[in-house]
């Protein structure tokens, strides 16, 4: 069963799965996800903003940056939200190059905060697997 949780445990939970890094809510309000979350939910109460859908809020974070030169994994997770209480509910997954070229995509559906894959766990399901080395030894019959 799917359970809502407070900004603090929610936070608390996915910084334990390694999502520590900066987050964008709903594409702005740039900083660690209670303080990112927290920025846009005031901006809500002052009028100065709202969410793209009732009741879902879109994070998005970068869960492997090496540079701009290097590939990177980016996530974006989108949240239930309801009277103060937070879910996550589906996420993507991208690994693109240096130049914002898709190179592997994952879209997890029917996700819960619970059932998140840890960050390391995410970043290997985009990532590709190490090519098996051949031998260099030339296998040849030897008498």
């Amino acid at each position: 069963m799917k359970q809502l949780l407070d900004l603090d445990t929610f936070a608390k939970t996915l910084n334990d799965k390694g999502y520590d890094g900066y987050f964008h809510t709903e594409a702005s309000y740039p900083d660690k996800i209670k303080d990112s979350l927290n920025g846009f939910l005031e901006a809500c109460k002052n009028g100065a903003d709202k969410p793209m859908l009732p009741n879902m809020l879109m994070l998005k974070t970068y869960l492997q940056w090496n540079g701009d030169d290097k590939p990177r994994v980016e996530c974006n997770m989108w949240v239930k939200y309801e009277d103060g209480l937070f879910d996550v509910q589906k996420m993507n997954i991208e690994r693109t190059d240096q130049y914002g070229h898709l190179l592997k995509q994952l879209k997890l559906t029917d996700l819960s905060t619970g059932t998140v894959p840890t960050r390391k766990e995410a970043i290997a399901l985009v990532s590709d697997a190490p090519k098996q080395k051949l031998s260099s030894q030339g296998r040849r019959f030897r008498m």
